[in-house]
């Protein structure tokens, strides 16, 4: 007959055991689940309104994503507060492989320009690939005297402040691009903040501003018209779109490039299997030439990444902006 100290070790055998079963059954089941994966429809979540060209641009992937991955992918827009809704809602998502997170240049300039945000996306949100960069273009009202980058950088020194410039808004991206650019040049002009691109672009064709330094897909039209004149594309090569603009990189800033770049995020915790499968979507559909066709036409540029590639962008992005932002001490409210 057992001994009590002999059946408390049986005891604690079966439990350890059971215990073992139980997590070893419980790994097959994600090792199944996440083989099986994905099989239900996948959301991605954008903030900002269809019909933009970040919409545009993800719409087109989306399609092409579902039909290498086999199942819907949908396209969910939730604008405002400069990305912050959507970054939210995704941060706060369930950490299966549903739900992904489209982001712009907004994620990394966000937690640098408010002050309170209900989410960190160092902390909230996983990387999982760089997908695609629309190239900022430097454009003049037709009447503007310069013709070329070096005769705009000489009329800025001579008439410093005298110059007006738009921008989608304080703290947006092309604002803050524009500081950038004009501190590289060493000249100063007067800024003039829009809310949103359309209206300042409205004024800058109407002759209220004198140039602009903003998205290619918007500027280039107005280019190809005769509405505008263009002086420089901020892209590192000549742009499909308009092959004769020169760029900065290659006339007066080696190696400088703005633009409004994009990529996917997903929930932290989401399990790195489904993270490598999504990013190997990703990349595959990038490199889909119908697709690539599609996104160079609305001029903006195609990329793809590994996640550590990814990760590296973000933060080297919120080095190069955050300089800007607390030189110029700026911080906005989520109404703005």
């Amino acid at each position: 007959m057992l001994s009590f100290i002999q059946r408390l070790h049986c005891i604690k055998s079966l439990t350890f055991l059971g215990a073992s079963i139980a997590l070893l059954f419980g790994l097959i089941q994600t090792s199944l689940a996440q083989d099986a994966y994905p099989s239900r429809p996948i959301k991605f979540v954008v903030g900002f309104p269809a019909g933009g060209g970040t919409d545009a641009v993800l719409r087109a992937i989306a399609a092409k994503l579902t039909e290498n991955l086999g199942v819907s992918v949908v396209v969910e827009n939730k604008p405002g507060a400069n990305g912050n809704i959507a970054g939210e809602m995704v941060a706060k998502a369930a950490p299966d492989g549903y739900t992904f997170l489209y982001n712009t240049s907004s994620m990394v300039l966000s937690p640098l320009l408010y002050p309170k945000l209900n989410y960190e996306y160092t902390r909230d949100l996983f990387p999982v690939a760089l997908t695609a960069n629309i190239p900022f273009v430097l454009a003049v009202h037709p009447a503007f005297p310069p013709n070329n980058i070096k005769e705009f950088v000489a009329y800025l020194k001579a008439n410093p402040n005298k110059v007006n410039y738009a921008t989608a808004g304080e703290g947006n991206v092309t604002h803050l691009a524009t500081v950038l650019f004009l501190q590289s040049i060493g000249a100063q002009a007067t800024h003039i903040p829009y809310k949103g691109e359309a209206p300042g672009l409205a004024d800058l064709m109407g002759g209220q501003v004198q140039f602009m330094l903003g998205n290619s897909n918007s500027l280039i039209p107005q280019i190809k018209q005769k509405n505008l004149k263009g002086i420089s594309s901020a892209s590192l090569k000549r742009m499909a779109a308009l092959p004769e603009l020169p760029t900065l990189s290659e006339t007066i800033l080696p190696g400088v490039e703005y633009g409004a770049w994009s990529g996917v995020m997903a929930p932290a915790g989401t399990p790195r299997p489904i993270i490598a499968k999504m990013n190997a979507a990703l990349n595959k559909t990038l490199q889909d030439p119908e697709l690539r066709e599609k996104i160079i036409s609305t001029s903006a540029e195609v990329r793809g990444s590994s996640e550590q590639e990814y990760a590296a962008f973000l933060k080297a992005e919120a080095d190069r902006w955050g300089k800007v932002i607390r030189g110029l001490g700026l911080t906005l409210d989520d109404k703005k």
